[in-house]
């Protein structure tokens, strides 16, 4: 492999970046966690009990000697709610890192881009390390890569679909535009080759939840998605050859004795 993901300043070895939820309980979370190689985990503030540890809560079954907790606003709809949700993981010591998500429809949960791009501008000047969720749309992602943000986040789908990326040639303008800060898909991802898929058009990392959490098997899905994006990535470095209309002999003619 070419070397670590570099996120602001801090280094990761996995390019791999999983979700807590939806799990059957929190030791299959564990196991997962542990079988897909991450480094990163990400955690909602809001559907976790961060001000009275006493009780048992999913931070309980993460080892923060093994992964860094990204702390994410999922189920905000306004900036000023998702900002509050993020002061409020940094007051409890979760993390200045958060995983930015202003939801703008709840049937699609598509972003309120307008909404993120605030909550982007109020936390960088507040010191946060900020992954912003946003759509495929390049505009955007270079007004928040403007805004100061760690690294941009486009889905690939609607978050929980297990689509996989809709619109490939969307994820490449960016990969070829988005040079500053690294670029991560996140959303949609339903199977190994989904992962694939990203990383061979050039995603600097992949962020997953359901497709492992929800999967038959998740555990052996954890260790699926750990190869898929080590193939991936290893396949991008490697540079694919093109696509051809015709065939073209696998061996030369060229020196053949007729």
């Amino acid at each position: 492999m070419d070397g670590k993901l570099r996120i602001a300043d801090r280094e990761f070895g996995s390019r791999l970046i999983i979700g807590t939820g939806k799990y059957r309980s929190f030791q299959e979370m564990a196991r997962c966690l542990e079988a897909s190689g991450a480094d990163m985990v990400t955690v909602a503030v809001r559907r976790v009990n961060v001000t009275d540890r006493s009780k048992e809560s999913l931070l309980d079954y993460i080892d923060t000697k093994k992964f860094f907790i990204l702390p994410n606003t999922a189920g905000c709809y306004s900036a000023d709610e998702a900002v509050r949700t993020a002061r409020l993981a940094r007051e409890v010591g979760l993390s200045n890192w958060i995983k930015l998500e202003v939801i703008g429809d709840e049937k699609t949960l598509f972003p309120d881009n307008f909404q993120l791009l605030e909550a982007t501008k109020t936390l960088v000047r507040e010191g946060f390390v900020v992954l912003p969720y946003t759509n495929d749309d390049l505009v955007t992602c270079l007004r928040l890569m403007d805004a100061g943000a760690a690294a941009v986040m486009p889905l690939g789908a609607p978050i929980g679909s297990g689509m996989g990326i809709q619109n490939v040639s969307n994820i490449r303008i960016l990969r070829e535009r988005i040079t500053q800060v690294p670029l991560i898909v996140d959303a949609g991802v339903g199977t190994a080759s989904d992962a694939t898929l990203a990383m061979e058009l050039g995603a600097d990392g992949v962020l997953m939840n359901t497709a492992i959490a929800a999967a038959q098997d998740p555990l052996a899905m954890a260790q699926a998605m750990r190869q898929a994006v080590e193939a991936g990535r290893l396949a991008y470095l490697a540079g694919r050859i093109p696509r051809k209309l015709y065939a073209a002999a696998s061996s030369p003619l060229e020196g053949v004795v007729r």
